[in-house]
């Protein structure tokens, strides 16, 4: 039975950030498993590929991500540099439609500037500054961010691999934790194969799964989960180059995790639309047509408890759910939602499906979404739960935060990485 001093659950773009910085740091023996044949095989790769400036969080309620969001931006370009991953600076233009809407902006403008962007990054401008940079958007104003960029995540999490292996990590795939054995001294992982693997420490950041295998380990039972998928629709080749910068719109319910459809230029030269944000049974139902919204809600709900009844009770949450719906049905909804700010787009430009993703949300036991990420330390383990959006983006400056955290605690002992990639001290010193 392999032995290894820390086994990370999860290869995807937080696990793998996280063994290169515990490999480069430590001595440990280091393991990475995941279920899947590679890599970033979900929401690692089933992104838009943005590398997003922190200027729509909260720099008081979600500190660590703002943080983590704008310290990663030039670690991942370093890495996209030295692998000729794709690396676009698109900028991205967020539009308010009216009065309220710019109070909402003139807010993001102040959070992101607390979080470190300054006004050569990030700036409002009116409707005929915004009409001049991008003649075909409509709107009251913009904030205008020069440093949103975008990329490949499943290149770059790849990329992470490769240097984690050169620092002698172990890769374990089509390894699915069926049973964990918890004792005093190690935990032993059994696989739905029933192969045994032991560790002194896990770490559990599983994405989508990440709730279930917690609570294998007797953790966050209080706990439980909804999974959204989010679509997006490519436009034609030529309609594609009517904007060239992103555009998002202000989300109409501020008090949910996700955005109002936008316009996204992707690393690869195409241009997508989305997202919706439809109900769905799993972390990998990545397609399927569902006929009926109640029917969607009733496949969700089945095991209903307190946290699922409290929320579908919530008539915000019914709005947004219905109207996410209809833009599942109904191209021409989804296209109607985009032409508000971008009029010249047209349903007949949009005839193929794009990207498609899974955002699997943590339901707070009074019935609210988890907001922000969730840290759960439970003896020998820690579970990254609720890790979403712009966690690709974070991922570098995240896990070095969680490497900290495990040095504090007297889990690891880091030793001086002078020759790595990235520079954990100085990092840690921009930090505070």
């Amino acid at each position: 039975m392999p032995k290894f001093d820390i086994i990370i659950i999860g290869a995807g773009i937080l696990g793998t950030t996280l063994s290169y910085w515990l490999s480069s740091l430590t001595d440990l023996k280091i393991c990475v498993i995941d279920k899947e044949f590679t890599v970033a095989r979900h929401a690692s790769s089933r992104n838009t590929g943005l590398i997003h400036s922190p200027f729509y969080i909260d720099p008081d309620k979600k500190k660590t991500i703002a943080k983590s969001s704008f310290l990663s931006h030039d670690l991942w370009k370093l890495i996209a540099n030295k692998n000729e991953i794709p690396w676009l600076e698109v900028g991205t233009i967020e539009v308010a439609l009216n009065e309220t809407q710019h109070n909402i902006l003139e807010m993001y403008l102040d959070w992101g500037t607390n979080n470190g962007l300054n006004e050569s990054e990030l700036s409002i401008l009116d409707q005929n500054q915004i009409s001049k940079k991008e003649p075909h958007v409509k709107c009251y104003s913009g904030l205008y961010c020069t440093k949103d960029v975008s990329t490949n995540y499943g290149l770059l999490t790849n990329a992470m691999k490769q240097y984690s292996e050169k620092n002698d990590t172990n890769f374990i795939f089509n390894f699915e934790v069926k049973y964990v054995v918890n004792s005093l001294d190690d935990i032993k992982l059994i696989s739905k194969n029933n192969d045994v693997l032991i560790a002194k420490f896990v770490i559990n950041c599983a994405g989508g799964y990440s709730l279930d295998l917690a609570k294998k380990f007797d953790a966050a039972n209080e706990y439980v989960s909804i999974n959204f998928r989010g679509e997006y629709l490519t436009a034609s080749q030529n309609h594609g180059t009517l904007v060239n910068t992103n555009v998002y719109s202000v989300p109409k319910f501020l008090d949910y995790p996700f955005l109002d459809p936008h316009w996204i230029k992707k690393s690869d030269g195409s241009t997508e639309i989305g997202p919706n944000a439809v109900p769905v049974p799993t972390p990998e139902t990545y397609c399927g047509y569902i006929e009926n919204f109640n029917d969607v809600i009733r496949s969700i709900f089945k095991h209903i408890n307190k946290n699922t009844l409290r929320l579908i009770l919530n008539s915000n949450f019914l709005e947004l759910a219905s109207k996410e719906f209809l833009s599942f049905v109904s191209k021409t909804s989804m296209v109607k939602r985009i032409k508000k700010f971008i009029p010249d787009t047209d349903s007949r430009y949009f005839s193929n499906n794009g990207t498609s993703g899974i955002r699997s949300q943590i339901i707070c036991p009074d019935g609210t979404f988890m907001n922000g990420i969730l840290e759960i330390y439970n003896g020998n383990s820690v579970h990254i739960l609720n890790y979403n959006s712009p966690g690709a983006t974070g991922a570098p400056a995240y896990s070095a935060f969680i490497v900290k955290k495990l040095h504090k605690k007297g889990f690891i002992k880091i030793k001086n990485n002078a020759n790595g990639i990235w520079n954990y001290e100085k990092l840690i010193d921009l930090s505070n």
